[in-house]
């Protein structure tokens, strides 16, 4: 029986990338994966909880259990929103069985291609220079890539996918692991630090040659696309998932 799957869309995806959303969704269906959106599905609170305002996260966190704890799995293509709910609802669910088994079948999209479905290596072609962008949560909270600071073998399940499709060739930048600047409401509170340090970003980028920048978090890719076409950059912006279905 194929697994049932509730997909968790972050709201800036809902509201601004519908078709990130669209793309996870034909991945996850291409591969035989059962996928529900559930409707009543809201923000998960990490915007109020960036701030500081983590009393205004509660109810959030709460809805997020009763609405997804039913499914097998949950996906999100974020590995910041998945961070969220795996690393800062503990304070609300105290010795919650309940949260405890959610919080261990709740998934990033690519980690759960790759680690619960197996998934290695695609078939398609996408013959574009990519480079790809780690971000923070996903890097330094999921550990779904090794990162810099850490001493040890490299490893990165999204860097496989992406050398298997033909035609894809990988950027080499020179600091392949550091924040873009966007950091949510960083980016607002801190406008100056955080345009600067995406602006690093794009120009490693255009240095190595890239023709396509991916990423696993679209709220890094905003904030890059941003700075891209204020400043008229030939670089296209493209979520993993928008990739991977091309690929199929």
């Amino acid at each position: 029986m194929a697994p049932k799957v509730g997909l968790f869309i972050p709201c800036y995806i809902d509201q601004l990338y519908p078709q990130v959303g669209i793309s996870t969704l034909k991945v996850l269906e291409h591969f035989g994966v059962d996928v529900e959106y559930p409707e009543s599905q809201t923000c998960c609170g990490q915007p109020m909880a960036n701030t500081g305002c983590t009393n205004e996260v509660e109810p959030l966190a709460k809805r997020f259990l009763e609405i997804f704890k039913g499914y097998d799995a949950v996906v999100c293509p974020s590995g910041s929103c998945v961070s969220m709910v795996t690393h800062h609802y503990d304070e609300y669910f105290p010795d919650n069985a309940e949260y405890e088994e959610l919080k261990a079948k709740t998934y990033e999209f690519c980690d759960y291609l790759t680690n619960v479905l197996g998934i290695k290596t695609l078939s398609g072609r996408f013959p574009h220079k990519v480079g790809l962008h780690q971000s923070c949560h996903g890097l330094r909270e999921l550990r779904l890539a090794s990162s810099s600071e850490v001493m040890g073998p490299p490893f990165g399940n999204v860097r496989v996918l992406l050398e298997s499709i033909e035609g894809v060739e990988l950027s080499e930048l020179q600091r392949p692991d550091e924040c873009c600047g966007f950091g949510g409401t960083f980016a607002v509170a801190e406008e100056a630090v955080s345009c600067m340090m995406g602006e690093d970003r794009v120009h490693d980028h255009e240095q190595a040659g890239t023709e396509v920048l991916t990423a696993l978090d679209m709220s890094c890719l905003m904030h890059l696309d941003g700075i891209i076409r204020r400043q008229k950059k030939p670089i296209r912006v493209m979520h993993i998932s928008e990739i991977l279905v091309e690929c199929l």
